[in-house]
């Protein structure tokens, strides 16, 4: 018997969040139970319905007003904020950042880049905004590119590669 709560308090140590009432019908919020990342014990994170939306495991967080809900997961280093709604089958993993006003019900809403050249850093393009998420950058294609080129000519050659191939598969959309 001793065993088995010791077995129950390592799995209740292993949790990352807990689930605290909101305000919100059928979401709740999420609360640190530990550090991780870029989360500090004690942070309130964004709004969840249920532990099948946010990964335990990883550094996956949901952040401020931002929801997950439905058959929707963030997972991995996967992070999703502002008031960003990922719901439907939709699953966030990976490196992948989700924010603003995003949109995401299915792997059809967002694509997920490396830049190869210099980082090695994550980035992503959300349809239902048309948006793109690289670090601390939140913007248009075009603002992207211009910004890109303020750092080189490789990573504004390289992001206007990126953003015109976006801009052609839209016209399949």
């Amino acid at each position: 018997m001793e065993q088995n709560d010791n077995s129950k308090n390592s799995s209740i140590e292993m949790k990352k969040y807990e689930l605290i009432p909101s305000d919100m019908p059928k979401l709740y919020r999420v609360r640190a139970l530990r550090d991780f990342a870029h989360v500090i014990k004690g942070d309130v994170g964004g709004y969840i319905e249920s532990e099948g939306n946010l990964s335990h495991d990883g550094n996956a967080w949901v952040h401020g007003n931002a929801r997950v809900y439905g058959d929707a997961c963030v997972s991995g280093n996967a992070r999703v904020s502002g008031n960003a709604r990922v719901y439907g089958d939709a699953c966030v993993s990976g490196n992948a950042l989700v924010y603003g006003d995003a949109q995401v019900s299915s792997v059809k809403d967002y694509i997920v880049f490396k830049n190869w050249w210099t980082s090695g850093r994550f980035f992503t393009w959300t349809r239902s905004n048309d948006m793109w998420t690289v670090g601390c950058f939140y913007g248009t294609g075009r603002q992207l590119i211009d910004k890109a080129y303020e750092d080189s000519m490789l990573s504004g050659r390289e992001y206007a590669r990126i953003v015109e191939y976006v801009d052609k598969i839209k016209e399949y959309l």
